[in-house]
Protein backbone atom coordinates (compact mmCIF):
# COMPACT_ATOMS: atom_id res chain seq x y z
CA UNK A 1 0.00 0.00 0.00
CA UNK A 2 2.83 2.57 0.79
CA UNK A 3 4.74 1.62 -2.22
CA UNK A 4 1.43 2.32 -4.62
CA UNK A 5 0.59 5.30 -2.63
CA UNK A 6 4.70 6.45 -3.49
CA UNK A 7 4.14 5.05 -7.01
CA UNK A 8 0.91 7.32 -7.30
CA UNK A 9 2.50 10.24 -5.62
CA UNK A 10 5.60 10.54 -8.32
CA UNK A 11 3.18 10.02 -10.89
CA UNK A 12 0.93 13.46 -9.93
CA UNK A 13 4.00 15.14 -9.63
CA UNK A 14 5.87 14.16 -12.85
CA UNK A 15 2.75 15.86 -14.11
CA UNK A 16 2.55 18.62 -12.30
CA UNK A 17 6.31 19.13 -13.36
CA UNK A 18 5.86 18.24 -16.84
CA UNK A 19 2.86 21.01 -17.31
CA UNK A 20 5.08 23.77 -17.60
CA UNK A 21 3.28 27.27 -16.94
CA UNK A 22 6.26 29.13 -16.38
CA UNK A 23 7.03 31.96 -18.28
CA UNK A 24 10.14 33.92 -19.67
CA UNK A 25 12.31 31.17 -17.59
CA UNK A 26 14.47 32.85 -14.73
CA UNK A 27 16.33 35.13 -17.21
CA UNK A 28 13.58 36.69 -18.79
CA UNK A 29 11.87 37.35 -15.06
CA UNK A 30 15.25 38.74 -14.08
CA UNK A 31 15.42 41.29 -16.86
CA UNK A 32 12.07 42.63 -16.31
CA UNK A 33 12.04 43.00 -12.37
CA UNK A 34 15.24 44.67 -12.72
CA UNK A 35 14.20 47.61 -15.19
CA UNK A 36 10.77 47.98 -12.90
CA UNK A 37 13.17 48.49 -10.02
CA UNK A 38 15.51 50.97 -12.09
CA UNK A 39 12.42 52.89 -12.99
CA UNK A 40 10.55 53.07 -9.00
CA UNK A 41 10.82 56.18 -7.16
CA UNK A 42 12.86 56.20 -3.68
CA UNK A 43 9.81 56.11 -2.01
CA UNK A 44 8.60 53.23 -3.40
CA UNK A 45 11.93 51.36 -4.04
CA UNK A 46 12.38 51.80 -0.24
CA UNK A 47 8.51 50.76 0.52
CA UNK A 48 8.93 47.79 -1.66
CA UNK A 49 12.15 46.77 -0.16
CA UNK A 50 10.62 46.88 3.29
CA UNK A 51 7.54 44.78 2.30
CA UNK A 52 10.04 42.02 1.45
CA UNK A 53 11.63 42.11 4.17
CA UNK A 54 15.46 43.82 3.14
CA UNK A 55 15.59 41.72 0.08
CA UNK A 56 14.96 43.30 -3.83
CA UNK A 57 12.64 43.22 -5.99
CA UNK A 58 14.95 40.39 -7.95
CA UNK A 59 15.12 38.16 -5.25
CA UNK A 60 11.64 37.57 -5.80
CA UNK A 61 11.34 37.68 -9.56
CA UNK A 62 11.06 34.14 -9.79
CA UNK A 63 9.68 32.74 -6.38
CA UNK A 64 6.53 32.20 -8.03
CA UNK A 65 7.90 29.55 -10.55
CA UNK A 66 9.59 27.81 -7.51
CA UNK A 67 6.83 27.59 -5.49
CA UNK A 68 4.49 25.64 -8.38
CA UNK A 69 4.53 22.37 -6.44
CA UNK A 70 4.47 23.07 -3.17
CA UNK A 71 0.96 22.09 -2.43
CA UNK A 72 0.17 25.32 0.31
CA UNK A 73 0.25 27.37 -3.59
CA UNK A 74 -1.48 24.66 -5.57
CA UNK A 75 -4.78 26.97 -5.39
CA UNK A 76 -2.91 29.58 -7.53
CA UNK A 77 -1.54 27.69 -10.04
CA UNK A 78 -3.26 28.33 -12.51
CA UNK A 79 -2.68 32.08 -12.13
CA UNK A 80 0.24 32.31 -14.18
CA UNK A 81 -1.83 32.44 -17.75
CA UNK A 82 -5.12 32.65 -19.26
CA UNK A 83 -5.40 30.76 -22.93
CA UNK A 84 -7.26 31.53 -25.91
CA UNK A 85 -7.61 29.32 -28.70
CA UNK A 86 -7.53 30.12 -31.95
CA UNK A 87 -10.77 31.81 -33.45
CA UNK A 88 -11.53 32.49 -29.98
CA UNK A 89 -11.53 35.79 -27.39
CA UNK A 90 -10.72 35.54 -23.63
CA UNK A 91 -14.30 36.11 -23.17
CA UNK A 92 -15.72 33.60 -25.67
CA UNK A 93 -13.21 30.76 -23.76
CA UNK A 94 -13.84 28.50 -21.41
CA UNK A 95 -12.83 29.70 -17.48
CA UNK A 96 -10.82 28.36 -15.12
CA UNK A 97 -12.64 27.56 -12.04
CA UNK A 98 -9.36 28.20 -9.73
CA UNK A 99 -8.81 31.59 -11.85
CA UNK A 100 -6.16 32.72 -14.69
CA UNK A 101 -4.03 35.96 -14.95
CA UNK A 102 -6.61 37.90 -15.87
CA UNK A 103 -8.73 37.63 -12.85
CA UNK A 104 -5.92 37.02 -10.58
CA UNK A 105 -3.85 40.25 -11.25
CA UNK A 106 -6.76 42.67 -11.31
CA UNK A 107 -7.37 41.13 -7.60
CA UNK A 108 -3.86 41.38 -6.50
CA UNK A 109 -3.59 45.37 -7.83
CA UNK A 110 -6.90 46.42 -6.15
CA UNK A 111 -5.97 44.74 -3.07
CA UNK A 112 -2.33 45.79 -2.92
CA UNK A 113 -4.05 49.74 -3.97
CA UNK A 114 -6.54 49.47 -0.90
CA UNK A 115 -3.52 49.32 1.83
CA UNK A 116 -5.54 46.85 3.85
CA UNK A 117 -3.83 44.39 4.04
CA UNK A 118 -1.96 42.25 6.87
CA UNK A 119 1.78 42.47 6.62
CA UNK A 120 2.08 38.86 5.63
CA UNK A 121 -0.64 39.10 2.96
CA UNK A 122 0.86 42.18 1.50
CA UNK A 123 4.30 40.72 1.22
CA UNK A 124 2.62 37.82 -0.57
CA UNK A 125 0.68 39.71 -2.83
CA UNK A 126 3.37 41.86 -4.16
CA UNK A 127 5.50 38.33 -4.52
CA UNK A 128 2.84 37.85 -6.70
CA UNK A 129 2.43 41.29 -8.83
CA UNK A 130 6.66 41.20 -9.66
CA UNK A 131 6.02 37.50 -11.28
CA UNK A 132 2.96 37.76 -12.68
CA UNK A 133 3.04 41.23 -14.76
CA UNK A 134 6.05 39.57 -16.30
CA UNK A 135 3.79 36.47 -17.18
CA UNK A 136 0.93 38.74 -18.55
CA UNK A 137 3.48 39.58 -21.11
CA UNK A 138 4.93 36.26 -22.37
CA UNK A 139 3.17 35.26 -25.94
CA UNK A 140 2.67 31.71 -25.02
CA UNK A 141 1.05 32.32 -21.76
CA UNK A 142 -2.30 33.79 -23.76
CA UNK A 143 -1.72 30.92 -25.92
CA UNK A 144 -3.53 28.20 -27.32
CA UNK A 145 -5.75 25.83 -24.70
CA UNK A 146 -5.46 22.80 -27.51
CA UNK A 147 -1.90 22.93 -27.34
CA UNK A 148 -1.05 23.89 -23.62
CA UNK A 149 0.50 27.71 -24.31
CA UNK A 150 2.69 25.73 -26.65
CA UNK A 151 3.82 22.87 -24.29
CA UNK A 152 2.20 20.81 -27.06
CA UNK A 153 4.02 22.23 -29.67
CA UNK A 154 6.60 20.33 -30.75
CA UNK A 155 10.06 22.08 -32.92
CA UNK A 156 13.56 21.96 -33.13
CA UNK A 157 15.76 24.88 -32.31
CA UNK A 158 19.19 24.43 -33.70
CA UNK A 159 18.03 20.61 -34.76
CA UNK A 160 17.44 20.17 -31.23
CA UNK A 161 13.63 19.19 -29.79
CA UNK A 162 11.62 21.39 -27.70
CA UNK A 163 8.54 22.95 -27.69
CA UNK A 164 7.11 26.42 -28.65
CA UNK A 165 6.62 27.52 -25.37
CA UNK A 166 9.92 26.33 -24.07
CA UNK A 167 11.47 28.34 -26.92
CA UNK A 168 9.53 31.65 -26.28
CA UNK A 169 10.56 30.61 -22.12
CA UNK A 170 14.14 30.33 -22.67
CA UNK A 171 15.80 29.06 -25.49
CA UNK A 172 15.40 32.39 -27.66
CA UNK A 173 16.39 34.58 -24.87
CA UNK A 174 19.33 32.58 -23.97
CA UNK A 175 20.83 32.55 -27.81
CA UNK A 176 19.90 36.01 -28.42
CA UNK A 177 22.11 37.44 -25.77
CA UNK A 178 24.72 35.95 -22.87
CA UNK A 179 23.72 39.01 -21.41
CA UNK A 180 23.05 39.24 -17.45
CA UNK A 181 20.30 40.41 -16.19
CA UNK A 182 21.64 44.12 -15.84
CA UNK A 183 23.46 43.97 -19.14
CA UNK A 184 19.64 43.74 -20.94
CA UNK A 185 18.86 46.52 -18.31
CA UNK A 186 21.91 48.67 -19.88
CA UNK A 187 21.55 47.94 -23.25
CA UNK A 188 17.42 47.88 -24.19
CA UNK A 189 16.41 50.03 -21.16
CA UNK A 190 16.77 53.72 -23.12
CA UNK A 191 13.29 55.23 -24.06
CA UNK A 192 12.05 58.56 -23.41
CA UNK A 193 10.12 59.73 -20.45
CA UNK A 194 7.62 60.14 -22.77
CA UNK A 195 7.84 56.98 -24.21
CA UNK A 196 8.06 54.88 -21.23
CA UNK A 197 4.82 56.79 -20.21
CA UNK A 198 3.24 55.44 -23.03
CA UNK A 199 4.55 52.00 -22.72
CA UNK A 200 3.30 51.74 -19.56
CA UNK A 201 -0.14 52.77 -19.74
CA UNK A 202 -3.22 49.98 -19.88
CA UNK A 203 -5.06 48.23 -17.62
CA UNK A 204 -3.86 44.29 -17.67
CA UNK A 205 -6.95 43.19 -20.13
CA UNK A 206 -5.11 45.81 -22.40
CA UNK A 207 -1.51 44.32 -21.75
CA UNK A 208 -2.93 40.38 -22.15
CA UNK A 209 -5.01 41.39 -25.52
CA UNK A 210 -1.93 42.61 -26.72
CA UNK A 211 -0.07 39.55 -25.74
CA UNK A 212 -2.58 37.38 -27.55
CA UNK A 213 -2.26 39.41 -30.96
CA UNK A 214 1.37 38.60 -30.35
CA UNK A 215 0.77 35.34 -29.96
CA UNK A 216 -1.27 34.62 -32.89
CA UNK A 217 1.61 35.72 -35.06
CA UNK A 218 3.73 33.75 -33.40
CA UNK A 219 1.84 30.95 -34.21
CA UNK A 220 1.40 32.09 -37.54
CA UNK A 221 5.05 31.73 -38.25
CA UNK A 222 5.74 28.68 -36.87
CA UNK A 223 5.10 24.68 -38.07
CA UNK A 224 4.85 21.80 -36.17
CA UNK A 225 8.29 19.68 -35.72
CA UNK A 226 10.16 23.11 -38.37
CA UNK A 227 13.12 23.51 -37.13
CA UNK A 228 14.41 27.26 -36.18
CA UNK A 229 17.45 28.89 -35.46
CA UNK A 230 19.31 32.03 -36.84
CA UNK A 231 16.89 33.81 -38.69
CA UNK A 232 14.03 33.16 -36.05
CA UNK A 233 15.77 34.76 -34.02
CA UNK A 234 16.55 37.98 -35.72
CA UNK A 235 13.10 38.37 -36.65
CA UNK A 236 12.14 37.93 -33.41
CA UNK A 237 14.14 39.69 -30.69
CA UNK A 238 12.26 42.72 -31.37
CA UNK A 239 9.23 41.22 -29.66
CA UNK A 240 11.29 39.92 -27.02
CA UNK A 241 12.67 43.26 -26.09
CA UNK A 242 9.59 45.03 -26.23
CA UNK A 243 7.83 42.20 -23.93
CA UNK A 244 10.67 43.24 -21.55
CA UNK A 245 10.14 46.82 -21.66
CA UNK A 246 6.21 47.30 -21.40
CA UNK A 247 6.83 44.72 -18.77
CA UNK A 248 9.17 46.58 -16.52
CA UNK A 249 7.40 49.82 -17.16
CA UNK A 250 4.03 48.52 -16.09
CA UNK A 251 5.68 46.74 -13.14
CA UNK A 252 7.21 49.68 -12.22
CA UNK A 253 4.21 52.04 -12.50
CA UNK A 254 1.90 49.89 -10.29
CA UNK A 255 4.09 49.86 -7.43
CA UNK A 256 4.73 53.39 -7.88
CA UNK A 257 0.64 54.17 -7.97
CA UNK A 258 0.96 51.78 -4.53
CA UNK A 259 3.77 53.01 -2.89
CA UNK A 260 5.16 56.40 -4.62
Amino acid sequence: MKMRRLLIGVAILSLLISDKVWAWGQKGHDVITYIAECHLTPKAKKAVRQVLGGHSMMYYSSWMDNMVSDPEYASVRTWHYANVDEGESYETMEKCPTGDICTALPEIIEKLKSRELSDSLETLYVKFLIHLVGDVHQPMHAGRLSDRGGNDFHVKWFETPTNLHSLWDTALIESLRKWSYTEWQQNIDIASEKEIAEMAKGSVMDWFNQTVNLGKTIYLNVEEDGNYSYDYMLENYPIVEQQFLRAGYRLARLLNEIYG
